[in-house]
């Protein structure tokens, strides 16, 4: 098994207004189907692009609960979820995963809570908590209980759906998260990741689709606009500090 659980985003045909979001963004209204022949693939561009957008709409048409967490999850918060799930096919391998997840940043918080809700529950052996480092993620720092769960949690030969995990993440820490893909790739694992990290982008050999007005391309690593950025900011950090800053 190569570890390429999903091959294919096709976008379906379907009766929506193209006026309304997400089908009025460029890059979601512009593309018919995107072939994933590495089992890395990032999903760039500025806020509000649909990059997010699309991760959450691949997570949810494969099963995922729209908050995050396994499959097994099915806590619901609020119901915000856009509805570009209904429009997608997902063209799979004929096996299926071993395991999988769907962590996003900015719903992590409500996730943890249904860990600790589930753990409470009589009869439940071993912990719950066990499969997360043995501690309840609300009881470490935001960045902590991020990479306890990915390193802990994410158990090899499973489909990873990860939304700007960057967003809890130290730079060290994006580092070591590079390595933890790797081993996890190694196992035959794949990552979809939707992120602004010039740093979890570098990953030798994946797939990067840069989503703008233009609509959704392929990439290369140092064409990025975050690379770029970057570079830019790096190469003279108080010139262009100076700059930003002045009225």
């Amino acid at each position: 098994m190569n570890g390429l659980y999903i091959k294919r985003i096709r976008r379906t045909s379907g009766d929506y207004d193209v006026d309304s979001y997400p089908f009025c963004l460029p890059a979601l209204r512009c593309w018919e189907e995107l072939e994933i022949k590495s089992p890395v693939t990032f999903f760039v561009g500025e806020n509000g692009t649909g990059k997010s957008t699309l991760l959450e709409a691949v997570a949810v048409n494969y099963g995922f609960n729209p908050e995050g967490g396994s499959r097994n999850f099915s806590f619901a918060t609020r119901d915000t979820h856009s509805g570009l799930y209904r429009y997608l096919s997902l063209i799979k391998v004929p096996y299926r995963a071993r395991d999988g997840y769907f962590l996003r940043a900015e719903s992590f918080y409500n996730v943890a809570s249904n860990i600790d809700d589930l753990d409470r529950q009589p009869g439940l052996a071993p912990s719950l908590l066990d499969a997360y480092g043995g501690a309840s993620l609300h009881e470490q720092s935001h960045g902590e209980s991020f990479f306890a769960l990915m390193q802990n949690r994410f158990r090899g030969r499973g489909l990873y759906l990860l939304d700007e995990p960057e967003a809890a993440l130290s730079p060290t820490r994006q580092m070591a998260m590079l390595r933890l893909m790797a081993l996890l790739v190694e196992d035959g694992s794949q990552f979809l990741v939707a992120t602004h990290s010039p740093i979890l982008t570098a990953y030798p050999g994946a797939a990067i689709y840069e989503l703008s007005e233009n609509g959704m391309q392929r990439t290369a690593y140092r064409e990025t606009q975050n690379f770029l950025l970057t570079r830019r900011f790096l190469q003279d950090p108080e010139k262009m500090a100076k700059s930003l800053t002045e009225q």
